[in-house]
């Protein structure tokens, strides 16, 4: 009784190659985070200032708040005033900070010329920096025909 040979299965090949699709994945993940970084990084630069008892801490930057609604009536930081009444008020915050801010929110139906008027209160007093405070747009705005 003969018996043939047995075949055996030799099973699975050792790879020989090296699989580079993780080290892929991590090589650019790695460089999203450097990309990301790197700005940050190059911005600051490490200081190790002298101490002295005469250095101030930088002061928040003061605002005072002009409203104008749409009668034309004038709101200085939520209160009714005056001409007069907002020109003294604005002296005395330019006196106590020169850089003081006037932030100023008028409706829309208020004339150009009420703006300027109280620009020009708030100038005369010695408040020189004036913001214009508006809503962010929700569309675009219709565009002006000459």
């Amino acid at each position: 009784m003969t018996f043939g040979r047995l075949e055996r299965n030799t099973g699975a090949q050792p790879m020989s190659e090296i699989n580079v699709t993780p080290l892929v994945d991590v090589m650019l993940v790695l460089v999203v985070i450097f990309i990301i970084t790197a700005p940050l990084l190059a911005s600051s630069i490490k200081l190790d200032l002298p101490r002295t008892d005469a250095a101030k801490p930088n002061t928040v930057p003061q605002f005072v708040t002009l409203v104008v609604d749409r009668t034309g009536q004038a709101f200085l930081n939520d209160q009714a005033v005056s001409a007069e009444q907002m020109a003294q008020s604005l002296r005395q915050s330019a006196m106590q900070n020169p850089d003081t801010e006037v932030q100023l929110r008028a409706d829309q139906l208020v004339p150009y010329g009420r703006i300027v008027e109280l620009m020009g209160i708030a100038q005369k007093a010695g408040l020189n920096r004036i913001g214009f405070v508006a809503d962010a747009a929700t569309e675009p705005a219709p565009a002006v025909r000459p």
